[in-house]
């Protein structure tokens, strides 16, 4: 019998009572946003967290501050450290996390100040956070916004805090685990990042460079190497239902270095009907996005395939006339380096949404380097994607044994009678 399961034994046999948020709480309150036009009121020393910061997490800084001037002159108010921050509108509602420092927010964040004789904060952030689904479910409109009203009456078990402290003991260190391998993720990313981003601007100071390319490389446009194309056109939403063909999904391109060729996504193809498809080594690329950082994002079909691959309507794609100019691994590397991203990013106009110019995108400047140097730096790019991927894959495991733990800890029988 574990320690838990005696503490249940001993103190609460026949069950846990029920109550609600409001009653472990000594105080539930939302904040404000100082007049946006008011540069005076921003830009000062006092943290002010916004919902989209809400995301199961401690909070030690948040991305704006304000001046005294600011919340002053707002609803916003401060709110001592150790307090559950429940987002309210947007993406993030029904979210969780902990204010490590005292801050403000704003008014669509719910702030619950734990009564310490009543709940462990943690314990409280823990029951929410496993109840997400349970909590957004009793919102409304397309994001699913709750209130502090939901919150308030929201039901939560109350077994003694002895309980509390170690159901809190054991998921702390489930979370301990999961912070520490996303921080050795975080790194061993950047790590990869500087690499492949030293490695493809083709400076001398690369020994493998300098070796290979002792007078540098050639350097030429996309419109020199190659013709772009569109994806799929004059589809309806039905041919997408009963599909008999393979297609290429917006997230497939924008998510991977190379395509995921084990796709479910369907389309319905006519017998003589002429669509593009997508070959081996042709780069593909999104159209559009809510930013500019997020257009043109790149990734290469670098399986040859006997299937045929057709392409989102939102995405296009890149043939090189010479096949022999480029691996498709290196293209997946390359496309993504920060050199090339710059370029790309200043192909897209709009204002709300950002397209990106086909025109423009003819006078990206990419390198062309030796087919051996291409090989190396594939090698070597490829190690550390590899580890990265391991490091993800393990992450993952640990989030759903966190998850499948808490839930299990969070499981209690109500009192009755």
């Amino acid at each position: 019998m574990s320690k838990l399961d005696e503490l249940i034994a001993e103190l609460c046999p026949d069950g846990v009572e029920y109550t609600t948020i409001e009653n472990v709480c000594t105080k539930i309150s939302s904040g404000g946003t100082p007049n946006t036009s008011r540069s005076d009121y921003y830009g000062g020393d006092i943290a002010w967290l916004r919902t989209q910061e809400v995301d199961w997490v401690d909070i030690l800084d948040t991305g704006i501050k304000i001046t005294e001037e600011g919340l002053n002159n707002s609803s916003a108010k401060w709110i001592p450290k150790n307090c559950v921050i429940v987002a309210m509108y947007g993406a993030t509602a029904a979210k969780v996390a902990i204010n490590k420092i005292p801050l403000t927010t704003n008014q669509a964040c719910c702030n619950l100040q734990v009564d310490k004789n009543k709940a462990l904060y943690r314990y409280v952030y823990y029951w929410l956070a496993n109840n997400y689904n349970e909590l957004k479910a009793l919102g409304q409109g397309s994001q699913s916004n709750i209130n502090a009203k939901i919150i308030r009456s929201f039901p939560i078990p109350l077994p003694p805090l002895p309980v509390q402290q170690e159901i809190v003991r054991i998921l702390d260190n489930f979370t301990e685990l999961t912070a520490e391998l996303t921080a050795e993720l975080t790194t061993r990313r950047k790590q990869y990042e500087y690499y492949r981003d030293l490695l493809l601007t083709f400076g001398d100071e690369v020994e493998l460079i300098a070796e290979l390319c002792p007078d540098g490389v050639p350097y030429k446009t996309l419109g020199e190497l190659g013709y772009f194309y569109g994806g799929l056109s004059g589809k309806s939403k039905e041919d997408f239902t009963n599909g008999n063909a393979k297609f290429i999904t917006y997230m497939n391109v924008f998510t991977n270095l190379a395509i995921d060729t084990d796709i479910s996504d369907l389309v319905r193809i006519g017998e003589n009907e002429k669509q593009n498809t997508v070959q081996y080594g042709d780069i593909l690329f999104t159209g559009s996005s809510e930013t500019p950082d997020e257009c043109g994002m790149s990734s290469v079909l670098t399986e040859v395939s006997d299937e045929k691959f057709y392409l989102n309507s939102f995405c296009f794609g890149f043939r090189l006339k010479d096949n022999n100019l480029l691996l498709p691994d290196f293209s997946k590397y390359l496309f993504r380096s920060q050199n090339i991203r710059k370029q790309i990013k200043r192909t897209a106009n709009g204002v709300t949404r950002f397209n990106v110019s086909k025109k423009k995108m003819e006078q990206v400047v990419i390198p062309l380097p030796p087919l051996p140097v291409q090989q190396e730096i594939v090698r070597i790019l490829d190690n550390f994607t590899e580890l990265t991927a391991e490091l993800t894959a393990e992450l993952t495991a640990r989030r759903k044994q966190y998850e499948y733990y808490r839930d299990k800890l969070l499981s209690f029988k109500e009192v009755t009678g």
